[in-house]
């Protein structure tokens, strides 16, 4: 080992303050967007799809830049990401046969 690479592997890797403070402007405006959702009242499916797509950007930019996924192997990735995805596609499932049963039963037992 090379008296530089012990040095650099010693201190860690270092991102550049740049990089987290552009990052934290566009959590800021993503915030805002958000906040704009309620102040101009959009109703039902809008508001909640806007509020959902701004949290996951928000969530995505926290867990990629702050905790440092965006550099980390592919299988640990994987393995923080999918587990959860899995989790929503259960989810979706359990939602579209809950309202099958749902419409099933108005249509039979009126």
């Amino acid at each position: 080992m090379t008296p530089s690479s012990a040095s650099s592997a010693a201190t860690g890797q270092q991102h550049p303050i740049g990089l987290y403070l552009k990052i934290w402007g566009l959590l800021f405006v993503l915030s805002t967007l958000s906040y704009l959702v309620d102040y101009f009242q959009f109703q039902g499916l809008m508001r909640w799809g806007l509020i959902l797509v701004f949290m996951l950007l928000k969530a995505g930019l926290i867990v990629a830049v702050f905790m440092h996924m965006a550099w980390e192997r592919m299988a640990l990735v994987c393995a923080i990401v999918l587990p959860p995805l899995a989790l929503l596609v259960l989810v979706g499932l359990m939602w579209a046969e809950a309202d099958y049963t749902f419409l099933t039963r108005l249509l039979f037992f009126r």
